[in-house]
């Protein structure tokens, strides 16, 4: 009998419970004593009534349960793995402490868990007179949200950073007075905005007295809060509105990391100098490194290379995470976090020369290798596909845009293919932009598309959500949009593994967008408006879930070797198209379970019950082969089988393929009589022949 002791459910409730008990479990005191306490979360008083034995009586009885074997008392393995990793981080980043929240399969958002859990943490790192600097965002106003009434005295709260006049919520004065009105303590804002127009216009403001003795409070701050931003586009940084695109356009080119307190920072830690410097106004980063005590509370799998930024940087002495991104953090800075134990392969398993240092591929100047493989792309689909104005870069379908019709513009780093010049052609994709390996194609060949692609109904963007998509894409949106082109715009998010459910707006584009581009491309291609075929790709994307998984990483032509290290035994959870690391990594496990975990966590968020439709794609990342991901897609028909969910359409093989990593990702969209309809719609083009 392995019992965890349930929270007490109120004398009234467990009397009533008492009272429905047809048998006394065998009369054995000890299981009922047992059962009352940990199932019916009676305490021992309660019990001793109900038994009729006194309270001491009670207490030996629970004892002696423990000791016979009757109840076995265990941690729950999620909170002692929080706890190991937490001593992992502080020992490996040299923290002053470390709280890591166990993962959470309840619903309850990542953020809200965060900030009750930085709003626990921060009473016990502050004392009475302490002078404590916040800074913005969701997490640390979540942490306001959360904190009790505090009894410490003589406290003050100075904001980090300048104002903003914005309409989200977690503006840096409203997260400075919900930290101020926790510690009932003096609130100090800075009275200026946190970006100026000009730098002369900051040092004005600077020279303003009442600015300097606000500025001078700040100075004495010996505690500071604060959240890691990403660049991610629905990141804070993003949502603040603070960053024009030429500005983000300068830091994503400079390698920027991440972003602390409204400074910018690469993967080192190192400032990364911008145009935003001399206009911005709030706390330094040198100034954040001097307080005594910084606390950083963040997460999400898409926060770990900010996050590990920041502490490399060493702004970081108290970090209040989760448990994936904890791990992901250790394993990104090369430290053996808690599910990475490595295990050596005995000798005689390893014959000489087993393990490649040097990857051969056919390339002739590693540099020229998209330009020459978009060439041999034309020259063997010049039936589907032509470029625009000679550029390789900008291809257009042959028979594909007309008057009166939505154009549908694809696009992404080329080392994807099939996707996503593969896509375009006669019902489905109209143009697309095409970039360098793993990298945004630039605003100019977008813009060209969408001028391509135009019928005088509007153009509709479709694309990946990452940063410099996300960033080339609006440009050339605007660009279009001076040409007089409607644009209208729709990222792909279908990664479940890359941000938690509540996030789904952060999550990447990954393989599933093969169902919403076939979507969009077929409502556009029957003539639906620009708001049709904008509302019903939404819809397709919100009903898509991926996973990947990555048993050996891919190499780039420039440098023919492994892009990550990764053992003969491992595996790799909720890999992404680029490389990146997964969620976790874990010991290599049989076909059917890494399956069930993959669907398990689809079916955690898709919603699909008996006699409903879904269409699946099992992918190749590139290095994986057909009879393979042919026993992936056997367990996934017998899963879905189970649960009585009908297979409408399905596709296996490389459809998009991360150049030639060893893995797989499974694809599911939930599907209704539109979605059913338009992903049957007919279409034409190199990759992919749909005859209705």
């Amino acid at each position: 009998m392995t019992l965890v002791r349930k929270g007490g459910a109120g004398r009234n409730g467990s009397m009533e419970r008492l009272n429905a008990m047809p048998l006394r479990y065998g009369d054995d005191p000890y299981v009922w004593a047992c059962w009352l306490y940990y199932e019916d979360g009676m305490t021992q008083g309660e019990i001793a009534d109900a038994m009729g034995v006194s309270r001491a009586t009670v207490n030996n009885y629970l004892a002696d349960a423990r000791e016979k074997g009757i109840v076995k008392i265990s941690l729950e393995p999620a909170r002692l793995a929080s706890l190991t990793v937490a001593q992992q981080l502080k020992s490996h980043f040299g923290l002053l402490d470390c709280l890591v929240v166990p993962s959470d399969e309840s619903g309850r958002s990542l953020i809200d868990r965060l900030g009750a859990a930085g709003a626990q943490a921060l009473p016990n790192l502050l004392k009475a007179g302490d002078t404590v600097a916040v800074a913005w965002g969701r997490t640390v106003l979540a942490i306001g949200e959360h904190m009790k009434g505090s009894t410490l005295q003589d406290m003050t709260v100075v904001q980090a950073t300048g104002g903003m006049n914005a309409s989200f919520a977690y503006t840096p004065e409203l997260c400075a007075a919900k930290i101020a009105d926790a510690l009932a303590a003096r609130c100090v804002n800075l009275t200026a905005p946190a970006i100026v127009a000009t730098a002369e216009l900051r040092h004005l403001l600077l020279d303003e007295p009442l600015l300097k003795e606000q500025f001078s409070t700040l100075d004495q701050a010996n505690r500071i809060v604060f959240g890691v931003s990403s660049l991610r586009p629905n990141s804070t940084i993003h949502t603040s509105g603070l960053l024009e695109p030429a500005s983000l356009q300068h830091y994503l080119a400079h390698g920027v990391a991440g972003v602390v307190a409204g400074r910018f920072i690469d993967e080192k830690g190192r400032p990364v100098p911008g145009p935003l410097d001399e206009r911005t106004i709030g706390i330094s980063l040198d100034a954040l490194r001097r307080i005594g005590t910084r606390i950083g509370v963040a997460g999400g799998f898409d926060k770990v290379p900010a996050l590990l930024a920041a502490l490399r940087g060493g702004y970081i002495n108290v970090l209040v995470t989760d448990a994936e991104t904890a791990q992901g953090i250790l394993r990104a800075d090369g430290a053996t976090s808690l599910n990475d134990k490595p295990q050596q392969r005995p000798k005689a398993r390893e014959p000489a020369g087993f393990y490649r240092t040097q990857v051969k591929k056919f390339l002739n100047r590693p540099d020229d290798v998209v330009e020459e493989m978009m060439d041999g792309f034309l020259k063997a689909h010049d039936k589907y596909i032509r470029p625009i104005d000679g550029s390789h870069r900008a291809l257009v379908a042959r028979d594909g845009p007309r008057t009166g019709k939505v154009g549908l513009v694809i696009g992404g780093g080329a080392g994807h293919e099939p996707c996503f010049a593969g896509y375009v052609g006669k019902g489905l994709a109209d143009a697309v932009a095409v970039g360098n390996i793993f990298s945004s194609p630039p605003p100019d060949p977008i813009l060209r598309c969408a001028v391509a692609a135009s019928g005088d109904a509007g153009v509709l963007f479709v694309y990946g959500n990452y940063a410099g998509d996300v960033m080339n894409f609006e440009m050339a949106a605007e660009l279009a949009m001076e040409k007089g082109i409607a644009v209208r715009t729709v990222l792909t998010t279908d990664d479940v593994a890359s941000s938690s459910r509540e996030d789904r707006d952060g999550r990447r584009g990954v393989a599933g967008s093969f169902f919403i581009f076939k979507i969009a491309g077929a409502a556009c291609d029957r003539g639906l408006t620009l708001d049709a075929c904008e509302a019903v790709t939404r819809k397709a994307n919100a009903r898509t879930y991926t996973i990947g998984v990555a048993l050996e990483s891919g190499s780039m032509p420039q440098t023919r070797r492994r892009n990550f290290d990764i053992g003969p035994d491992d595996m790799e959870i909720g890999m992404g198209i680029h490389g990146e690391p997964g969620v976790s990594r874990e010991r290599m496990r049989a076909a059917d379970e890494i399956v069930d975990s993959v669907i398990d966590r689809i079916f955690s968020e898709m919603k699909a019950g008996p006699g409903e439709r879904v269409a699946v794609l099992v992918n190749s990342f590139g290095g994986t082969p057909m009879m393979e991901l042919y026993i992936l897609y056997r367990r996934v028909v017998q899963r879905l089988a189970a649960k009585k969910i009908d297979i409408e359409a399905n596709w296996i093989g490389h459809y998009c393929t991360s150049l030639d990593m060893v893995g797989a990702s499974i694809s599911i969209i939930h599907l209704d009589e539109e979605l059913t309809d338009l992903l049957s719609h007919p279409c034409e083009t190199s990759a992919l022949r749909i005859n209705g």
